[in-house]
C-alpha cells in the first residue's frame, strides 16, 4: 500500500491485486480477538484505497509468476502483465516442525484468525459459567503479539467475568504464556524486558521462560525436558513467522523461513523488474526487523526505485530507519523505544502506543469507533467494554 501511494504521480498504470477485499490493521488484531473491536474497527476495502491512489484493485491470489514473459497468474485464471512487479505478501506462522501445532492451536496473524480467538475465547466462558472445569488459555512466544495478547485476556478476567459471567470465580480461567528464550520482547532493552515480566506476572499471567515445546495436543502443551505437560483449553500461536506455501512455486530464491531473497535495492535476487517489500523480503547481509516501520519504508523504497528505472537511472540501496518499538501490555502498562536511546514505560508509554496506533488505523470511520470503542473498555474498566458478536460459538476442541 505504500508502494501503491508512492507511484501516485507516476503515468504508470497501477494493479493492485489481493486476496481479500480489504486490508488488516494487524498491530490491533489482539484488539479483536479479545472482544474489544469489532473486526470492521481494523479492516479497510482495498478498493477505495486503490481508487484514492489512481490504481485499479483485482482480487485473486496469485498461484505463478513469468519473469521472462513479464506476466502472473491468479487462482481463477487470469492473468496481468507487468513492467515491474511488487511482492508484499507478507507472512504466515511458522510451527518450527512441532507436532500438532499447526492441527491444535489458533493463530493472529489475519481478521480471520482474530474472529476465531475470540469466538473460542467467548465460548470457553460461557462453558466456565456452566459449571465445566477450569478454562486454561496457553500462549506461545514472547515477543509483542504474545505478550499484548496475554496481557489483554489476563484482564479480561475481571471485565467479562465481573459483567458478563458474574457468578464464575475468576481464579478459575488461566492465562500462561510460553516462550523459548530467557526473556519476554528480546529486541528491547533490559530494563524494558524486566519491566514486562513483572507486569504480566502483576496481572495474573503465568509467564514460563526458558520452555521448550515438543507437542501440542488438543487438550494440553507437551514440554521438553520432561516436565509436566501444561493443560491448555486454547492454545494461540503466536511464536514465529514464514512465507505462504505457495510462494514455493513461484520461481523466486527463498531464504530463512521461505522468505524471498533480495538485493540491496529490496530487487528479489537475479531479476530486474522484479521487488520484494515487507517481511516476506530478506537481505541476508542486511536483515531488519519484521515489524510495520520497515516494511512502509520498504514499499516507498521500492516505488522510488520504479520510477529511477523508469527515467534511466540506477537503483539506490535500501537503508531502514529506526525509529524505535514499542508494545503493550495492558490498561495503563506499555514499553516504547525510542531511537536514540529513550526509554519510555508505564501510563505515559501507553498513551503513546494508543495515539500511534490510532494515527495509523486507515479510514476516518475507522479511527473514530476504535477511539470509542477502546475508550469504552478502559475509560468504563470493570463495568463492560466488550464487543460481543455472533451466535454460534465453536465446538469444544476444535481450534
Amino acid at each position: 500500500m505504500a508502494a501503491v501511494a508512492g507511484l501516485k504521480r507516476s503515468a504508470a498504470r497501477i494493479t493492485f491485486l489481493d486476496a481479500n477485499l480489504y486490508s488488516t490493521f494487524q498491530p490491533l488484531l489482539y484488539q479483536v480477538a479479545t472482544a474489544g473491536l469489532n473486526p470492521g474497527d481494523v479492516s479497510h476495502p482495498v478498493g477505495s484505497f486503490a481508487r484514492r491512489w489512481r490504481a485499479t484493485y483485482r482480487r485473486g491470489e496469485l498461484v505463478s509468476i513469468d519473469s521472462a514473459g513479464q506476466r502472473v497468474k491468479l487462482a481463477d485464471g487470469r492473468e496481468f502483465g507487468y513492467d515491474y512487479l511488487i511482492i508484499g505478501t507478507g507472512m504466515t506462522a511458522s510451527f518450527y516442525g512441532i507436532k500438532g501445532a499447526a492441527e491444535n492451536t489458533v493463530g493472529l496473524y489475519t481478521r480471520k484468525d482474530a474472529i476465531v480467538l475470540r469466538d473460542h475465547f467467548m465460548a470457553g466462558l460461557e462453558r466456565l459459567s456452566e459449571g465445566e472445569r477450569d478454562f486454561n488459555i496457553t500462549v506461545v512466544g514472547g515477543g509483542a503479539t504474545g505478550v499484548e495478547l496475554a496481557g489483554a485476556l489476563s484482564e479480561l478476567r475481571d471485565v467479562v467475568l465481573r459483567s458478563t459471567f458474574p457468578d464464575v470465580d475468576r481464579s478459575r480461567l488461566h492465562v500462561r504464556l510460553v516462550e523459548m528464550a530467557p526473556s519476554l520482547l528480546t529486541p528491547y532493552p533490559e530494563r524494558l524486558r524486566d519491566y514486562t515480566l513483572k507486569q504480566l506476572r502483576h496481572r495474573g499471567v503465568d509467564v514460563q521462560l526458558n520452555t521448550r515445546i515438543d507437542e501440542v495436543a488438543p487438550d494440553q502443551v507437551i514440554l521438553g525436558s520432561g516436565a509436566e505437560p501444561i493443560p491448555s483449553d486454547l492454545t494461540v500461536w503466536a511464536a514465529g513467522v514464514a512465507a505462504p506455501p505457495a510462494v514455493a512455486g513461484w520461481g523466486l530464491p527463498q531464504g530463512k523461513n521461505g522468505r524471498i531473497i533480495v538485493g540491496k535495492d529490496l530487487r528479489v535476487q537475479g531479476q530486474d523488474r522484479i521487488f520484494a517489500v515487507g517481511d516476506i523480503a530478506i537481505n541476508p547481509d542486511d536483515p531488519i526487523p519484521q515489524t510495520a516501520q520497515p516494511a512502509i519504508q520498504m514499499g516507498k523504497h521500492a516505488a522510488k526505485q520504479i520510477l529511477r528505472l523508469a527515467r534511466g537511472e540506477a537503483t539506490e540501496p535500501f537503508k531502514y530507519h529506526d525509529k524505535g518499538d514499542m508494545a503493550t501490555i495492558g490498561r495503563r502498562a506499555a514499553v516504547v523505544r525510542l531511537h536514540g536511546g529513550l526509554q519510555l514505560r508505564g501510563t505515559l508509554a501507553w498513551l503513546a502506543w494508543l495515539g500511534l496506533h490510532l494515527f495509523y488505523l486507515l479510514g476516518f470511520r475507522n479511527r473514530v469507533t476504535t477511539l470509542i470503542n477502546l475508550s469504552w473498555r478502559y475509560l468504563a474498566w470493570g463495568h463492560g467494554g466488550v464487543v460481543i458478536v455472533g451466535d454460534e460459538p465453536p465446538e469444544p476442541g476444535k481450534q
